[in-house]
């Protein structure tokens, strides 16, 4: 057995490389070799759906759905610090509580905060 004691993280290292290139190559390769070569103008044109696009392909996209996207994150990982606490309040002294009125007061905040600067209204 080879003494290098990083010997082990290089294998995993070229292993892992394998099996994200593996099936990179092998595409590839099917590509290369089994497929048919027929390009022509019908088959490289753009494919909407069997019709004809109309107009531009770009669309105009609110920015305000990304803030609700955060603010729901935000407010879910709240539910998910919140459970452990809630499973272990038995057992916590007053220094836990605190800690947690606290994080719960920074998060009532930040909902304060997005209310008044009119992210919640949905227009």
């Amino acid at each position: 057995m080879v003494s290098n004691p990083y010997f082990a993280l290089a294998v995993l290292f070229v292993a892992g490389l394998a099996f994200g290139l593996g099936p990179l190559a092998l595409a590839w390769a099917w590509a290369k070799f089994f497929s048919p070569r027929k390009p022509n103008p019908l088959k490289n044109s753009i494919y909407e759906c069997g019709l004809v696009s109309k107009g531009d392909a770009w669309v105009q996209f609110r920015s305000a759905y990304y803030l609700y996207a955060i603010i729901f994150l935000i407010f879910d990982v709240e539910a998910v610090f919140l459970l452990p606490f809630a499973v272990a309040f038995t057992g916590l002294g007053a220094a836990a509580c605190a800690a947690m009125l606290v994080f719960v007061l920074l998060l009532v905040e930040g909902l304060a905060w997005a209310w008044a600067k009119g992210v919640l209204t949905w227009a």
